[in-house]
């Protein structure tokens, strides 16, 4: 049965383990990679996601930083918007969990509640703050428990433009000599522009606006469709601008399809009829570990890592190159015979570089993860 539900929430739970269908082999692109460059390459990138977010908290100077000098070769920013069309860097636009807005009396009666995707949110909204409101709030990390390094930056720093990341990230470029990439995902779409928001015109006003975001290695991810195809033939002055797909092995449809009374699915995207129509618009794939080689079951409870599946092979015969998301190193997001001592909480750097190391023998192109410094040894420890 559908579920037209679509929860990133739920996602994060399909990420620590649930069943998928689809994948095998590939290979991988160098950072300055033309769009329709798909032939094979020795290493794949390694994606900070949200920077080094494992032992910062996501979305800061501060994670971005530690990513770059871990030797990410992209960072990500998830980009949302505010009340006056600011496109800043959150995990989502409910920002209850990675701000301290809750701390701000002048803030209390904008807590409401909205249906974000087809998911009821309580919380505090970006659409519903000024970019100077915004910087008066400072970021708190979200899984705080879990990850006390990056909780004690609680309060530190500020949250974040796309103009800001950009120049920190040029400046970065500049000082280690090496090319950094950056890979925003444009988050809730089809809400922002309900709303009167919409991101994809003033994201291309701002690369148009900046030298490192015009030249550099830029990939667009997105869980929705009519964004990445609204891009495509808008794209064309930016050699290095990509597009990429993200996906989840489920019979969910994007949220945009959704609200246009549509019946695609993620499932039926990752058939190879499915792949060839994600490639007439984007030049990435980007399905959850388990699109890959699959562990755990649809509730969310790991399992022992499963064979790869077709969905490699089968986008690479598409013509797309293929990324995975997200490899974190805490026993509750490996699979169960990755696992080691300590409890749910516990790192298991070892057994995450190995997975990581799984993914890569499967064929990826790039893979994201919470701690690129693992990646990097991943990546750097290949034959």
């Amino acid at each position: 049965m559908t579920n037209n539900t679509f929860s990133r929430r739920g996602l994060i739970r399909v990420g620590a383990g649930a069943a998928a269908t689809g994948i095998a082999l590939g290979a991988a692109p160098s950072v300055l990679a033309a769009a329709n460059d798909v032939a094979p390459r020795k290493k794949p990138l390694v994606i900070g996601h949200r920077g080094c977010s494992a032992l910062r908290p996501e979305h800061t100077l501060a994670s971005y930083a530690k990513a770059i000098q871990q030797g990410a070769d992209f960072v990500e920013p998830d980009l949302v918007s505010t009340k006056d069309g600011a496109l800043i860097a959150r995990h989502e636009n409910n920002i209850a969990e990675t701000t301290n807005v809750a701390d701000h009396p002048e803030f209390a009666d904008r807590r409401t509640t909205k249906v974000i995707d087809g998911q009821s949110l309580t919380g505090w909204f970006t659409e519903d703050f000024t970019l100077a409101e915004i910087k008066t709030l400072r970021a708190i990390e979200r899984l705080g428990a879990m990850r006390p390094e990056s909780k004690s930056y609680d309060g530190q720093f500020q949250l974040l433009t796309l103009e800001e990341i950009a120049d920190f990230v040029a400046a970065e470029s500049a000082a280690r000599g090496r090319t950094i990439g950056l890979i925003p995902e444009i988050k809730h779409p089809t809400y922002f522009a309900k709303i009167g928001l919409p991101q994809e015109q003033r994201f291309l006003a701002r690369v148009a606006l900046s030298h490192y975001l015009s030249t550099a290695p830029v990939i667009v991810q997105s869980f929705e469709v009519a964004n990445l195809k609204w891009l495509r033939p808008r794209i064309g002055a930016y050699a290095k601008l990509q597009l990429l797909q993200l996906t989840v092995p489920m019979d969910m449809s994007p949220p945009d399809v959704t609200a246009a009374g549509g019946k695609l699915t993620y499932n039926q995207m990752h058939t190879p009829a499915g792949l060839a129509e994600v490639k007439t618009y984007a030049d990435w794939v980007s399905p959850v570990l388990q699109g890959i080689m699959p562990f755990g079951d649809a509730t969310g409870k790991s399992g022992p890592l499963g064979k790869p599946t077709s969905l490699v092979r089968d986008a690479r015969a598409a013509g797309l190159l293929v990324s995975t998301w997200t490899i974190r190193p805490e026993n509750r997001f490996l699979p169960t015979d990755f696992q080691g001592p300590g409890g749910d909480d516990a790192r298991q750097d070892k057994a995450c570089i190995e997975l990581m190391r799984r993914y890569i023998a499967a064929g990826v192109d790039s893979f994201f993860t919470d701690d690129p410094g693992l990646g990097r040894s991943a990546v750097d420890g290949m034959a």
